[in-house]
């Protein structure tokens, strides 16, 4: 309770670990979601290979100089949840953070991807049911996002990834929740023919800016209801224009950042941003 009364008088101390983050749009949204409250906020990028070091004494050096929080994304999701104790139990079930909180008693592991996932869905679709769905991609955003879909009642979930051991072990993570639909572990050919399946996500790095290409092949056919893709630079990928083209309604990785994104602020001062004027605020900067 501390913390979150102090925003107003210190600036607080918040960043990214990851790979290729040079372009994230992170520091601006925490940035206006700290201006929402009231309050500051400084939001560095921390690259774990231009620092000459390994994630773990990436974290260690934030939580030495007093940061309050940081995010992790890829390639350090799974790394942050083997790692961090959790702070919330679906962490440890899922094997992925995003969200770490530097409290008196230690860091803290929580995952916004999950629950920024089942926000923007509900946002974007209402109270439409997943129905079947493919995700290919079972790292660190696939683990959550499929953990989403459980959540919202997905009929059947089929995961692919090149790294067949990748999809098997989430098969089975998902498969030991409660009221967990049926999922199978699908061979990677099963992209090109999507028919059976009523959505359709990406949640491999495929379409990034530094990744060209999709995770879906050329001349893919099926009639998918809808799709996502947690790329969201550029906004228009590969993926999406093969997936519009099938007539599928998209949800934009965008919004899973931007709700991941105002809930990881939550976690790490326990004040909500006002996420109408923070959403408003971001779109009319560059």
């Amino acid at each position: 309770a501390m913390k979150a009364d102090m925003i107003g008088h210190k600036t607080l101390r918040l960043g990214l670990i990851g790979g290729n983050i040079t372009a994230s749009r992170s520091p601006v949204l925490h940035t206006v979601c700290a201006l929402s409250v009231g309050g500051n906020a400084s939001y560095n990028l921390l690259i774990p290979a231009e620092l000459g070091t390994d994630f773990s004494a990436t974290l260690s050096r934030c939580a030495a100089s007093g940061f309050d929080g940081v995010n992790v994304t890829y390639p350090y999701k799974e790394d942050a949840a083997a790692l961090i104790p959790a702070g919330d139990p679906v962490v440890a079930a899922m094997g992925s953070a995003n969200t770490i909180r530097f409290t008196a008693e230690g860091p803290r592991a929580f995952n916004t991807d999950y629950t920024g996932f089942v926000a923007a869905f509900r946002e974007r679709f209402g109270d439409m049911a997943p129905g079947r769905v493919l995700v290919i991609g079972a790292g660190g955003v696939g683990r959550a996002v499929a953990f989403g879909l459980a959540e919202l009642g997905a009929e059947g979930i089929g995961l692919c990834d090149v790294d067949t051991a990748k999809a098997a072990s989430l098969a089975g993570a998902i498969r030991l929740q409660s009221a967990a639909p049926p999922v199978q572990a699908s061979e990677p050919r099963r992209a090109g023919d999507l028919s059976g399946f009523d959505g359709v996500v990406n949640c491999t790095p495929l379409g990034m800016v530094d990744q060209p290409g999709s995770a879906l092949p050329t001349g893919v056919t099926g009639r998918p209801v809808w799709a996502f893709d947690a790329v969201y630079t550029p906004d228009r990928t590969k993926f999406r224009t093969q997936v519009e083209g099938l007539g599928a309604a998209f949800l934009s990785g965008y919004e899973l950042y931007f709700h991941q994104g105002v809930q990881a602020f939550e976690i790490f001062t326990g004040r909500r941003p006002d996420a109408d004027w923070v959403r408003t605020t971001l779109a009319h900067r560059p």
